[in-house]
């Protein structure tokens, strides 16, 4: 694997565009995959849609198909159900300056034997999460999607809890250090349109508040 230079910033830091350039140019999966596990079987293609002013972080799993045949994030069904949880129009959910899409994997994993997407790879997050998270001082609110973004962000022991009680306990992790607002909400897949018909309290309760907080912690950005 070839390595940009790396850019650095004042008081020798590296650049956020550097750390964005080298994670493009990963193939760890590919090339490195960690001990015990299959090399990725296709091409890699890491997608990040991020900037150090961004306020909004999504926490998503990793990228599908769709995703990796357009470089576009939530480019599909699920992109329209989760920017309507949000009160989001598509500008404002691809505006990188202001919303951060960081899955947990950033290149489409491939297929299980039943043509389902398989889980994200371990190498991306052990290998990116940390760096980008440091360039990344303003996000205000954090919205956690599915399992393998609940073990990350909420530890083992929550994850290990099911969407439904995790989701349920909302309010437990609204409130994390330094003020920052996190939301755990089930992946908005149409693989969980029975959980919502199960549990209209999710778009009753929690939705409102997620908008009215989406709606305060972009109050006020400067425009474009």
């Amino acid at each position: 694997m070839t390595t940009p230079t790396v850019s650095r910033g004042r008081e020798g830091h590296e650049t956020f565009d550097s750390v964005v350039a080298r994670l493009r140019q990963c193939r760890l999966c590919r090339d490195n995959p960690r001990k015990g596990s299959q090399p990725l079987p296709h091409e890699p293609r890491p997608i990040i849609h991020a900037s150090p002013t961004a306020r909004i972080c999504i926490v998503g799993q990793a990228p599908g198909i769709r995703a990796h045949d357009t470089q576009r994030s939530f480019n599909d069904p699920s992109g329209v159900r989760l920017r309507s949880w949000l009160g989001m129009d598509d500008a404002t959910f691809y505006n990188r300056r202001k919303v951060a899409l960081i899955p947990m994997g950033f290149c489409f994993p491939g297929y299980d034997v039943n043509k389902s997407d398989l889980p994200p790879r371990r190498e991306c997050a052990e290998a990116w999460r940390a760096q980008l998270f440091a360039q990344m001082p303003d996000i205000r609110l954090m919205v956690i999607l599915g399992t393998y973004a609940q073990r990350w962000h909420l530890g083992p022991k929550v994850a290990r809890e099911g969407v439904n009680n995790v989701v349920s306990r909302w309010h437990d992790f609204y409130e994390a250090e330094g003020g920052l607002k996190r939301f755990v909400l089930p992946h908005p897949s149409w693989r969980n349109n029975a959980w919502l018909k199960r549990n209209p309290w999710f778009e009753a309760d929690v939705l409102p508040v997620l908008k009215r907080d989406v709606r305060e912690t972009l109050a006020g950005f400067p425009q474009d």
